[in-house]
């Protein structure tokens, strides 16, 4: 048995973009009656259900979407524990399920094209459920019996790998493991011979990856990895369709984890490799509202938290090329401003870009450029004379600058941005600091961000999305960004790697 979790309205502030239309309904639950209904005569849904020993209580209608279960229907058991969840709109094909009145457990069904059936079921014998009218779920049905069967030889033979004691045992168990494996791909081919486009071959598809072929079936009996890798990744998705929004309906670990797979594995780690893959995907899904918008909820959530530097510019290539300019009735205001504010922040500081010019006064009033700073490499650091941890950082930079980076003509702009404190404690600090020698220091006050704002002029902090502090940038002498969000351990180890590989 498994838990069922419900959607909450919305996942988190990060995922506000992720609200959907398919919330549970707020009316109360539908009472069973044995009445004759009427309307979704030829279409709609209609799915009887009888789950013992519940009676006068509310059952629950949801699927899977990946890892939440979002519920769509309810009604409530009669005294015979009968009930049906019937509406005039087709349902999407995939894994569904029926919760029980607490909604912390449930069973499996397939919907498809059959939308019409039976569910008989005790929670007390739940090996003995039945379908009426449904060919699908009869083959599920089927399918798990026989699973259930096959999976305790596989779990044997992995049981007695792990217990094996000599090395002839060891072979002998790996080749057990390896039939048990195959009879199961070849029991799941079989069955999507029979039918290819069903939902339960569908299913199939997602649960199996491409086998790669040994290498004497190969010309001269052997091939490289690099064959293997292409064999591997060109045949990835064979059988999954991205226009099939079925697959959508499916727990985590058959469609997202996939998805995750692919990209984690196969997809070259460059900003040109993701996009041109994320491009492709939509292409396809393009066909398919729901498809569309799993897709982009995973990749907007995905590289909106971003694991490495380059990938600032799969988010702004998503926003420019998918929210820019079209709307999705799944898209909430606060989401979409969510996106766009990251977007606009990433755009000014994209790696491999220029970074924006750094106009502002030093101490003495002078106006002071980044752009001026003519040093092979330059260090940009963006902090505040407030923060404890700034002012920790800051020495151990001058002291890497005092030691080396100086004599390897690498220069460091810093711009102190004006927060709680005022232009004294920064004054103050660097005045402590002996003036950071051979640094340009220059100080960004609330009256020049203000100026800048209320022109319709981007801020500092948000051309270079300095949201934590200090903010450390790594720019060539063209000022272009070669790192970002550095450590000062990560900005020598970056500095020194360049220097020696220019």
């Amino acid at each position: 048995m498994k838990k069922l979790i419900l959607l909450p309205a919305l996942l988190s502030a990060m995922l506000a973009f992720a609200q959907t239309t398919r919330q549970p309904a707020k009316q109360p639950a539908k009472q069973a009656t044995n009445k004759p209904q009427t309307g979704a005569a030829t279409g709609g849904y209609e799915i009887k259900v009888t789950l013992k020993p519940f009676v006068n209580q509310t059952v629950y209608l949801g699927h899977y979407s990946g890892k939440q279960y979002p519920i769509i229907d309810s009604v409530k058991l009669n005294a015979n524990s009968e009930g049906v969840f019937r509406g005039s709109k087709t349902l999407g094909g995939g894994i569904y399920l029926i919760a029980w009145p607490s909604k912390n457990k449930f069973i499996e069904i397939l919907i498809d094209q059959k939308q019409r059936f039976s569910v008989i079921a005790d929670t007390n014998h739940l090996d003995q459920v039945r379908f009426v009218n449904s060919p699908d779920n009869d083959l599920f049905l089927a399918y798990q019996k026989e699973m259930a069967v096959r999976g305790k030889t596989l779990d044997s033979t992995r049981t007695g790998l792990k217990n094996a004691q000599t090395p002839a045992d060891s072979l002998a168990w790996t080749v057990r493991n390896k039939e048990a494996s195959a009879a199961i791909s070849k029991y799941r081919y079989d069955l999507i011979k029979r039918d290819p486009n069903s939902l339960l071959s569908t299913i199939f598809h997602l649960m199996e990856e491409p086998k790669i072929p040994p290498a004497e079936s190969q010309p001269g009996g052997r091939y490289d990895s690099a064959w293997a890798y292409r064999f591997y990744k060109d045949h990835y998705w064979d059988g999954i369709n991205f226009w099939d929004d079925r697959v959508t309906r499916t727990p985590a670990t058959l469609f997202e984890d996939r998805v995750d797979k692919y990209f984690a594995t196969l997809v070259y780690p460059a900003p040109d490799s993701v996009n041109k893959e994320i491009d492709w995907m939509l292409g396809y899904a393009s066909a398919s509202p729901e498809m569309t918008r799993v897709l982009l909820v995973k990749f907007a959530t995905r590289y909106l938290n971003m694991k490495y530097m380059w990938e600032d510019a799969v988010f702004v290539h998503l926003y420019e090329q998918y929210f820019a300019q079209k709307d999705y009735e799944w898209l909430t205001p606060q989401g979409r401003k969510m996106i766009t504010d990251r977007a606009y922040s990433l755009m000014a500081n994209i790696m491999g870009h220029a970074a924006e010019n750094i106009t502002l006064p030093d101490s003495t009033g002078t106006i002071r450029t980044l752009y001026s700073d003519t040093s092979k490499y330059t260090i940009l650091v963006i902090w505040d004379p407030t923060c404890g941890h700034c002012k920790e950082t800051l020495p151990r930079l001058d002291s890497m600058y005092e030691a080396k980076w100086k004599t390897q003509g690498v220069g460091i702009f810093a711009m102190a941005k004006e927060t709680d404190g005022t232009i004294k404690n920064w004054t103050d600090f660097v005045r402590e600091q002996k003036g950071f020698p051979g640094w340009t220091n220059v100080y960004y006050s609330k009256e020049a961000d203000k100026q800048r704002t209320d022109a319709h002029i981007p801020g500092y902090s948000q051309l270079f999305d300095a949201q934590v502090v200090p903010a450390i940038f790594l720019l060539d002498r063209e000022k272009r960004i070669v790192a970002k969000k550095l450590t000062w351990q990560q900005t020598d180890d970056i500095l020194q790697l360049k220097l020696k590989n220019p």
